[in-house]
């Protein structure tokens, strides 16, 4: 996004513009190194932003390929459209988030689960990287991978309590791509192939900072029976207005332009804090989203965030919402509960640019990758 806003959109900006001009060049040869908290310029750090859509992946693909050869930028992009890729996967089988939500926790060995989050394992790496998560609500991506496979293989926990930990502490947690990474992990994502963290690989990519004793590096993936249909897009709803009252959730802020929604009555944003989630979100979280939040609203002079009473209010004397189609996760199935108690009526906006991209989400992300030059021919 190019225009002139101020606050975390304008950060956005500049962090995205600082990384094209310092970082993406040498990204694919050193995005896969640790260096720590202190040094970054291997990595855009974009995450936050791009998972709230304060930038848009779409342009943020534009905006790298503008500026640089397409092969520079290639392994780039692909990380982008992971994200996009991961919401079609389950846009595609809403049942695995289903299962996700239902686990019960209270299986969860506690000991191990208490010495894993307070960082006390004994595990050099582990244990700093789970005070880093909770201290700067962010891991590399190489991390969480070597952190989700010692806590599912070494600790021996289950994979379900680690995707809450770390929606509960990132900044970027986002349903599709935590969920099901950490399915990945473990084994259950593509079937039979799990993810080992090594110590070796772990010494080679954190430059040496860690190297951790007593990892089980000769694991077996998580064993998992179960299959799920592929369940075709509802792509029947169309992104045009419908009702005069707008609903927009924090997981996906873009604009086009700062008139984007100047024909809504009102526009309401629900209050990061008012979502019934299925992890209880760190303060500092909730803190960075409700920042979000108040910048969009700052910016539409119709916009005003709510609290869920206050929204349950509004929908008794409303026919109907239109609502930007947030993607399945806790704001969609809050959204539901909100139709089933009040018997509003919801009009779902789904990006074409969205659902474009998730007709390819089928399979796996090499079959979907072949097709983003399309996808961006598509979204111009």
């Amino acid at each position: 996004m190019s225009l002139s806003f101020s606050g975390p959109f304008a950060e956005a900006d500049a962090a995205l513009q600082r990384f094209l001009d310092k970082g993406a060049a040498s990204y694919e040869a050193r995005r896969n190194f640790d260096y720590g908290p202190a040094e970054r310029s291997n990595v855009s750090e974009l995450s936050k932003f791009i998972s709230h859509r304060v930038l848009f992946e779409y342009d943020v693909a534009r905006r790298a390929l503008a500026q640089h050869r397409p092969e520079t930028v290639d392994k780039f992009i692909q990380e982008v459209f992971w994200r996009i890729y991961w919401k079609g996967w389950l846009e595609h089988r809403p049942a695995v988030w289903n299962d996700y939500v239902v686990f019960d926790h209270h299986t969860i060995p506690e000991r191990q689960f208490q010495q894993a989050v307070t960082g006390k394992t004994g595990i050099d790496c582990f244990d700093y990287w789970s005070a880093e998560l909770q201290n700067t609500n962010y891991l590399h991506n190489h991390a969480r991978m070597w952190f989700a496979s010692i806590w599912i293989f070494t600790l021996g926990l289950p994979w379900q309590a680690g995707a809450r930990f770390f929606m509960q502490h990132l900044f970027d947690g986002d349903a599709a791509s935590n969920t099901l990474g950490w399915r990945w992990v473990a084994g259950i994502q593509t079937s039979g192939k799990h993810y080992v963290a090594r110590a070796s690989n772990i010494e080679q990519f954190t430059n040496g900072r860690f190297s951790p004793h007593h990892l089980n590096e000769t694991p077996l993936p998580v064993a998992s029976s179960k299959t799920y249909d592929i369940m075709p897009l509802d792509n029947h709803t169309q992104y045009q207005k419908k009702y005069n009252k707008l609903i927009i959730l924090e997981n996906d802020l873009y604009m086009k332009s700062e008139h984007e929604y100047d024909a809504y009555d009102a526009v309401f944003v629900l209050r990061p804090d008012a979502v019934v989630r299925s992890a209880d979100l760190a303060r500092p979280v909730i803190d960075f989203k409700m920042g979000l939040v108040s910048a969009f609203c700052e910016i539409h002079a119709n916009a005003q965030d709510i609290d869920a009473a206050g929204l349950r209010a509004m929908a008794a004397s409303q026919p109907g919402f239109d609502v930007v189609y947030p993607a399945i996760g806790d704001h969609l199935d809050g959204l539901y509960q909100l139709r089933d108690e009040s018997g509003v009526a919801l009009h779902f906006l789904k990006r074409p640019e969205d659902l474009f991209c998730w007709q390819y989400a089928t399979k796996g992300f090499f079959n979907f990758k072949k097709h983003i030059p399309d996808m961006m021919s598509f979204a111009q």
